[in-house]
Parts: C-alpha cells; sequence; structure tokens
C-alpha cells in the first residue's frame, strides 16, 4: 500500500471536506480504542483514516507561519476545534491547554495563539472555501510529486470541493477527483516559477483561468492579448457583514444566522438563540441571482473589526448598527457618513418604534427594518413576518453589492 501524504495540513483539509474529523491519540499505534482521547493535553499524535491510517505528530511543524515561524500542528488543530468561540474564550483556552502541557512530561510544548486574520484565514482554507493563503508556504518538491503521484495511481482520493477559478466549476462539469486533488496542490504552489511543468501539460486550461495566467504563446503574444483585454479578477473573496456589539442591538451574534437565513427573529438572550453566542465568526450562504445565479455567496460575519487586515475593508458590504458612532471607533471609515459611502447600513428596530435621529441623518445609505416584538406565548410560531423583512434586507445588500461591482468572478471595483 502506498504511503500516506507527509503533510499534516493536507490530511487536516482532507479529512474536514469529507467529514471523517481525526482523533487525538497518546501514542503513534491507533490500532487500540484505548490510545483515543479527547484531551489535547495529553494527546501526543493525531490520527487520520482517509485515505488510508496514518498519523502525525501534535508537534509536527505544519507549513502554516505565524510571526515568521512555523505552527505546529496542535495549535492547528486546536484553532480549529475553537473555530466558533469568540477571541477572549480562545485565548483563555489556549492559555489553559498550555498550562496542562506545561504541567506534563512535554513542558516545552504550548499551544500558539493566531491572531484573528490568521484565525480566519486558517479556518476558510481547513473548510475548503478558500484554495489560498497568505500564511501556508507551498508544498516542497518532494511532497508535492509524492502526493501528486499517489493521486495519479489512484492511491489519494481528491477532495470534494472545487476551485471558483477552474473551467469545470464555471461549465458545471464534475472534475475527476484524482485531478481535483492535483489542481489543489499546484494552486497552493504558488510561485509562477515553480517546478509543476509535469502537471502543466496536463492541466492546461486549468492554469488558463488562475489570476497570472500561464501561457505557451510567445511573449510578444501574449503581451498583446493581455492588453487586449480588462485586467481578469481573481478569486472572488468572501463579503464581510459588520454587526454591533452594543447589548441594546436587537441582532447580536447569536441571533443573526437564524435570521438572515431562516428569516425567524429570536431575541439574542433566548435559549432558542441556539449556540453561537460565543461564536467571533460566522458564515452565511445566499444565492444573489443578479450578480451570480449559480453559485451562492458566502458571508462572513464577525461583531469586531479587531485585527482586519487592510484588504478585508474592501470586502465589508455591510453593517448593523444601533445608531450609536461609537460603533465605528475601531474602524477604517470612523465617521458614518464615509462609512455609508463604502459599505451598506442596516438598522432593524422593533415595528412601530420609529428609528433613532442618528440613522435618520445618515440619509439612504443606511435602511432601515422593522421587526415585530417577541412575544413569548406566540414564539416562532408567530414569526411569520421577519421573512418579508428578511428579503428586504437582503434585496438591498445584493443591489449595493451589484452597484460596488461584485460579480460572479470577483469582489468589488477598488477605488
Amino acid at each position: 500500500m502506498a504511503n500516506p501524504p507527509r503533510d499534516p495540513l493536507t490530511s487536516l483539509r482532507r479529512s474536514i471536506a469529507s467529514n471523517n474529523p481525526p482523533t487525538p491519540t497518546t501514542s503513534p499505534d491507533a490500532a487500540s480504542s484505548e490510545n483515543a482521547t479527547d484531551n489535547l493535553g495529553v494527546a501526543t499524535h493525531l490520527h487520520f483514516t482517509n485515505p488510508e491510517p496514518h498519523t502525525f505528530s501534535l508537534d509536527t511543524p505544519s507549513r502554516f507561519i505565524s510571526s515568521d515561524n512555523p505552527v505546529d500542528l496542535r495549535s492547528i488543530y486546536f484553532a480549529w476545534q475553537q473555530k466558533d468561540v469568540n477571541i477572549p474564550v480562545y485565548i483563555a483556552s489556549a492559555q489553559k491547554l498550555s498550562d496542562e502541557l506545561g504541567s506534563s512530561d512535554r513542558a516545552g510544548s504550548k499551544v500558539q495563539n493566531l491572531v484573528f486574520a490568521e484565525r480566519l484565514d486558517l479556518i476558510t482554507w481547513l473548510e475548503g472555501a478558500s484554495d489560498e493563503s497568505e500564511y501556508i508556504k507551498g508544498l516542497d518538491s518532494d511532497n508535492s510529486a509524492a502526493i501528486s503521484a499517489q493521486v495519479a495511481s489512484g492511491a489519494l482520493g481528491g477532495v470534494s470541493t472545487v476551485p471558483s477559478g477552474a473551467a469545470g466549476a464555471r461549465s458545471g462539469k464534475q472534475i475527476d477527483p484524482r485531478l481535483q486533488e492535483i489542481y489543489n496542490l499546484e494552486r497552493k504552489m504558488g510561485d509562477r516559477n515553480s517546478d509543476f511543468s509535469n502537471i502543466r501539460k496536463h492541466s492546461e486550461q486549468f492554469f488558463k483561468d488562475r489570476k497570472k495566467p500561464v501561457s505557451a504563446a510567445p511573449l510578444a503574444t501574449a503581451t498583446t492579448s493581455l492588453a487586449s483585454r480588462d485586467k481578469k479578477p481573481g478569486r472572488r473573496p468572501d463579503p464581510i457583514i459588520l454587526l454591533s456589539p452594543s447589548a441594546s442591538s436587537l441582532l447580536r451574534m447569536s441571533n443573526i444566522k437564524s435570521f438572515l437565513e431562516s428569516g425567524i427573529y429570536i431575541p439574542p438572550d433566548s435559549n432558542l438563540a441556539g449556540s453561537s453566542a460565543t461564536a467571533n465568526i460566522l458564515h452565511v450562504s445566499r444565492l444573489l441571482p443578479s450578480i451570480d445565479n449559480q453559485r451562492p455567496f458566502r458571508f462572513i460575519l464577525v461583531d469586531t473589526p479587531e485585527q482586519f487586515k487592510p484588504d478585508y475593508w474592501n470586502r465589508v458590504v455591510a453593517v448593523f448598527t444601533t445608531g450609536q458612532t461609537w460603533q465605528f471607533k475601531s474602524y477604517k471609515w470612523q465617521n458614518a457618513p464615509d462609512l455609508f459611502k463604502n459599505a451598506l447600513g442596516i438598522y432593524v428596530g422593533w415595528r412601530g418604534e420609529d428609528a433613532p435621529g442618528t440613522v435618520k441623518g445618515w440619509g439612504r445609505g443606511v435602511t432601515s427594518a422593522q421587526v415585530e416584538k417577541w412575544n413569548p406565548q406566540q414564539g416562532v410560531s408567530g414569526r411569520w413576518r421577519d421573512r418579508e423583512v428578511v428579503e428586504g434586507i437582503w434585496d438591498r445588500v445584493e443591489d449595493s453589492m451589484r452597484s460596488r461591482g461584485w460579480s460572479k468572478d470577483g469582489g468589488p471595483v477598488e477605488k
């Protein structure tokens, strides 16, 4: 049987895509279930079963780079486990685990905290929503060749996601899983000068679809062709929606998902709101037919722009607000009129109550919506009017995104 891939990040991403998560163990030999544990403080290895059983030490350095240093597999796996908690909970949990590791026979081990931008990039990549990450180094030639050879021979299966730039994704055709794995590996290499000529011969169309096309045409011909057409967009980024962190906001992290996805308003402090009250990052998918009637957009919902990378602000498409201007103090645009020239403002209040004067003063850049007050006796059964409100909000978001240049292939037009 062929050897398993020697890259822990590839194995973790594949296991998540196949809904077959790895198991922390106390021994490299995972044959016995007695070695399995849920405690990363005592675990020493991570055992994978896809495409065949293989194990990595949790101390293995990964290709994910933070502060110029590789992040170990334990910290990567821990960040994935904590993907739905907010920053303070994540940091506190990491410190607790580090303390536990320090008191064990692995005194030199600890969990490395990832800042918001790093953690968001890692989670997005592991989920398969992105095939690129500025924090992940390309595979070295030995690993790339070994994994590609196993894919070609059928020893490894491909992941289920299809890169948004691939020709098969746009045509609606299914791509062979083995070829798909090769596509994914080559996109991660990133460097045009890297040695992937052997695979390139079999995937010419794929490379034509990249942000920086690879062409076998003479330089003069390629230059003329590029100059005669518009700049080809890169991978479509995920749009971002910012929520108000105010305790008076009707919509917070605990209830925004049910509101935007299901069209049902639930009070944020209600037990019905679910388990996302401590979440720092949420995702909502929505089809915007006037922009792309085939592929839903994947929205990122956050209630703080803490440690936003500069380019994240270009992806902010909407801001939920209560009318309190202190919300914008950490924003790129701290002045409300400037903010709502660059992103749609959304105010949601109770039906029958006027919007605050500040919201009215911000003009057409902010859309106002009203929901019925919560009736504990009726519960969710009385929320039939919420759907209409939510659809109206999504219509405004779609119109705003379209006017800012969002398309099925790319993000907003840079100003």
